[in-house]
């Protein structure tokens, strides 16, 4: 049980290293007529217990979908590097003075104008249920040479790392 966990420690921690390179993710959310609804959205932090944070509108369309349906799904992709990652996991939307503080950065003042202590401000927080990632050499070279040799010997070509984590 405990080589289990420290596994599952690993794996987070693999995932929160390729996920924090990456600044922007599309979080997708469901409307109440079933319509999946995607937008950029950049994290704050990931912590090593795999919860993701971002500021949002506490009266912003996403929370009420959030209120609705706290299943989403957050997409990164590095495409240069080749890395592509796919989280599952539960929203929430809340107030917490102490944590905005903490988070807060000055840039966020172009969506929050009276700053941190504006009346809209929210924490968005993402706790990971499975995640997936696809983590492949970016070298054209190394791509080809794997095509080749897959035609040549019949068997698939294993660009890189591919790995699904349940939490």
């Amino acid at each position: 049980m405990e080589n289990a966990q420290n596994q599952n420690r690993g794996d987070v921690k693999a995932l929160i290293e390729k996920i924090n390179d990456i600044n922007t993710a599309m979080l997708s959310t469901v409307e109440p007529d079933g319509t999946i609804r995607s937008r950029p959205m950049r994290h704050l932090k990931v912590d090593e217990s795999g919860a993701i944070y971002f500021f949002t509108g506490h009266n912003s369309g996403k929370a009420d979908e959030i209120k609705n349906e706290s299943h989403v799904n957050l997409s990164y992709a590095k495409p240069g590097d080749q890395l592509y990652v796919s989280v599952s996991g539960t929203a929430s939307v809340y107030r917490d003075q102490q944590q905005i503080d903490d988070l807060w950065n000055p840039f966020m003042k172009a969506w929050f104008p009276e700053g941190k202590e504006d009346p809209n401000i929210a924490i968005l927080k993402v706790t990971i249920d499975q995640a997936e990632y696809w983590d492949s050499p970016s070298s054209a070279v190394v791509h080809l040479y794997g095509v080749v040799k897959a035609a040549i010997t019949g068997e698939p070509p294993h660009p890189g790392e591919n790995k699904k984590i349940n939490l």
